[in-house]
């Protein structure tokens, strides 16, 4: 049987969500440790930093998902911006307690609860607007932690996470589906 429309949409919500954060551990495996605490540029914060708040904004989010608001009392937003200096390996734990939370609820709805509503800090969201505005949150602080590796490892060392400059050809040829493969 085809799965639903509210079944496809959780599976893309996840694999959206699988692929941001493999992106994100592909470019802080190029860091050096220091790099976790380096900002930027002044009053740019971290990405051990970027990753706490992550982290908070998870477990707040998706603990008790359909059955507590969003914005947990238990936390404390304004510490997630404290530079701790964690390590990397603090930073990714952290980072991995935040997407077991997140990949816990989603995995467990049912189709049944994809037509429910959440609050988020009082505010009602439907299921999917809730899943989406979480999607749309992670994906900006992907972005800045891409974004902030590439510029700590250099060009010289960065490892392209997507189709490199300059082979958009090759790859989109590679892609291409030839029904005849004799060429006739």
């Amino acid at each position: 049987m085809a799965e639903s429309f509210k079944q496809q949409f959780l599976s893309a919500a996840i694999e959206t969500l699988t692929r941001q954060k493999r992106l994100a551990e592909g470019a802080m495996a190029q860091l050096r440790e220091e790099d976790f605490n380096t900002p930027v540029a002044p009053g740019m914060n971290p990405i051990s930093v970027i990753v706490k708040h992550l982290a908070g904004n998870m477990a707040s989010r998706w603990t008790d998902f359909l059955t507590s608001d969003g914005e947990k009392s238990w936390r404390d937003r304004e510490t997630e911006f404290t530079h701790d200096q964690l390590s990397r390996a603090e930073t990714m734990a952290r980072w991995e307690e935040g997407w077991a939370c997140v990949m816990g609820a989603l995995n467990s709805l049912a189709e049944a609860d994809l037509s429910g509503v959440v609050t988020i800090r009082g505010e009602s969201h439907t299921i999917a607007r809730a899943v989406l505005r979480q999607i749309d949150h992670y994906g900006y602080h992907v972005g800045q932690i891409v974004s902030f590796s590439r510029m700590l490892v250099g060009e010289g060392r960065w490892r392209h996470l997507s189709i490199p400059p300059g082979q958009s050809a090759a790859f989109n040829a590679s892609m291409r589906y030839d029904p005849d493969p004799s060429g006739a």
